[in-house]
């Protein structure tokens, strides 16, 4: 039921919903002041949301900043899935996240972790037999990493499950911490909070910055891709105030 109900507040919560509510109120309404009005704050909403200058200054003081220089000899590091997608013919492709794995594989051939731990199912209402873990694990064989450094879990579906089920076989492996946490930067924090949680210690070690780090006069103009960053902001707000009070 939570997982259904996690899917519903994500529709709810994204900007865009409430552009398109706006919108047929203002539609709606007999009333033309109110309609002018309506369409008023239509317009700022769609211009605060679509403006990369706003999106950019949030994403700075949002994002986890980089570790740059972190220590080797780690004895695993754990991959947060949802870099891989599913085509139309149920095969996996990488996604626009996919630096979530670029940066785990260096860390596991330079050494800095001695195994990796790969978390990710199908987070779908209505999953396919698709499991984004047996996708990788099977590209990471495919790059020539052992079997016996990885483990993997194919049964997650949100980052609840991924820190419970990332506890499942830290203790059946034996592997002692800290362990390296790769996910996005700006999944960074909601990670942190449920990893520790569940009582696993992990050190952050952020990826795939999808914010612009510079600020131009072209942030000003409007942009509709703004509204998809946005989106995936609202929904890390979201579930981490909800993280905190649950």
């Amino acid at each position: 039921m939570y997982f259904i109900l996690s899917k519903v507040l994500l529709v709810i919560i994204q900007p865009f919903t409430w552009m398109a509510v706006l919108l047929v109120w203002a539609t709606l309404t007999k009333n033309n002041k109110k309609k002018q009005r309506l369409l008023i704050a239509t317009c700022a909403w769609v211009y605060l949301f679509a403006n990369g200058l706003v999106i950019n200054l949030f994403a700075r003081a949002w994002d986890y900043p980089p570790n740059k220089h972190p220590d080797k000899g780690y004895s695993a590091g754990i991959l947060l899935g949802g870099f891989i997608s599913e085509d139309e013919d149920g095969n996996g492709v990488f996604n626009g996240a996919s630096d979530r794995y670029i940066q785990a594989t260096r860390l596991l051939a330079n050494g800095t972790v001695k195994n990796l731990l790969f978390t990710g199912g199908n987070g779908s209402l209505n999953p396919s037999k698709f499991r984004e873990g047996a996708f990788v694990k099977g590209e990471l064989l495919k790059m020539g990493f052992a079997d016996s450094t990885l483990l993997i879990d194919s049964l997650a579906r949100n980052t609840f499950e991924n820190a419970a089920n990332s506890k499942k076989l830290l203790k059946q492996s034996g592997l002692k911490p800290p362990y390296l946490l790769v996910t996005s930067a700006f999944h960074m924090r909601r990670a942190m909070l449920i990893y520790k949680r569940e009582g696993i210690n992990v050190t952050p070690y952020p990826s795939h910055y999808i914010a612009g780090r510079h600020i131009s006069i072209a942030n000003l103009v409007p942009a509709i891709e703004n509204f998809g960053t946005w989106n995936t902001y609202t929904k890390e707000i979201v579930g981490y105030i909800v993280t905190l009070i649950k």
